[in-house]
């Protein structure tokens, strides 16, 4: 059985400080995590996590967020990955302020391995407009955890829009990775989201939102038939520790939704192309289903990033 431990930490985001602060504190809410279970494999915080601006609005509020940006070879992400190492754990600290080459900012999630190695980094392609003040990213994102299986990556609002979990699971992600920052009383319809999102892609979503008193908290698991694993029941800072059973992902493609529905197993060989006309595009029943697990027989069999896919 192919098995993964999850441990979604719903907590405040960290006060603004020097990247060494930040990860001071990081280090400190994961350590007693780590240490209280051998288990742990993949640890994963919210939301702009390294980078508290609550309280702060408009300008002031950007102002922040370009004072804490640099680019991902910068001092947070070189410790990220020495904090990852020392826990021995695959680390997903949230989202971090990226700093592009032509000053752009991102809202960027970074995912580093128990070996301290940057494994992937996936730029939010959809910012809550007019809030936040990030440019898009332009490529969906999904990683390898050897052995184990594959990834993919989302933040907070990208769960409004189907076309970024339908991405991911057909790039062969067997979780969706959904960090979040939720301040506003449509967490309520997130949950919703996160059902919807495993149900139509069959597919786990481990939607992780920040605690209070910023955020609304309500964090979530979810199977790839929309079962909820494990909740928090409201905003107090709380950890979610579940294992998921990746083999089940593969079950569900074959046997359907509750024994019924294989919503990968669509079309027959001789459909013709469906005209996409919003994408200016096409489904292709010859493309249509998603990738096999990377990381059962060691190779990848469909790009990790759209950049590829896109070649």
């Amino acid at each position: 059985m192919r098995q993964l431990r999850v441990t979604a930490v719903q907590a405040a985001p960290l006060p603004i400080g020097s990247p060494a602060e930040a990860l001071d504190a990081l280090e400190a809410q994961a350590r007693p995590l780590v240490d209280a279970d051998v288990e742990h494999q993949l640890l994963v915080f919210p939301e702009m996590h390294l980078c508290g601006v609550g309280g702060l609005e408009g300008e002031a509020r950007t102002a922040a967020f370009r004072d804490a940006s640099e680019p991902l070879d910068g001092p947070l992400v070189t410790g990220l990955r020495e904090v990852a190492r020392r826990l021995g754990v695959w680390l997903l600290p949230g989202s971090l302020c990226e700093r592009g080459e032509d000053g752009e900012l991102f809202n960027t999630a970074v995912l580093l391995s128990p070996d301290g190695e940057l494994v992937a980094s996936y730029r939010k392609i959809f910012p809550w407009r007019p809030y936040e003040p990030f440019t898009p990213g332009d490529r969906f994102v999904v990683a390898d955890l050897p052995g184990v299986g594959r990834v993919g990556l989302s933040i907070c609002y990208d769960s409004w829009f189907p076309e970024v979990a339908r991405h991911l699971a057909w790039a062969g992600a067997e979780v969706v990775l959904n960090v979040v920052q939720t301040t506003t009383p449509d967490r309520a319809q997130e949950l919703v989201l996160a059902r919807s999102t495993s149900i139509v892609n069959q597919v786990f979503t481990v939607s992780v939102n920040c605690a209070g008193p910023l955020g609304r908290g309500l964090s979530l698991v979810v199977d790839p038939e929309g079962e909820v694993l494990a909740e928090t029941t409201d905003a107090e800072p709380g950890v979610l520790v579940v294992d998921l059973d990746l083999d089940h992902v593969t079950r569900v493609h074959e046997v359907g939704t509750a024994g019924t529905n294989r919503v990968w197993s669509q079309f027959l060989p001789d459909d013709a192309p469906l005209a996409l006309p919003l994408y200016s595009g096409r489904i292709d029943p010859a493309t249509w289903e998603p990738a096999a697990s990377a990381t059962v027989d060691g190779t990848r069999s469909r790009p990790t990033h759209l950049e590829e896919i896109q070649q």
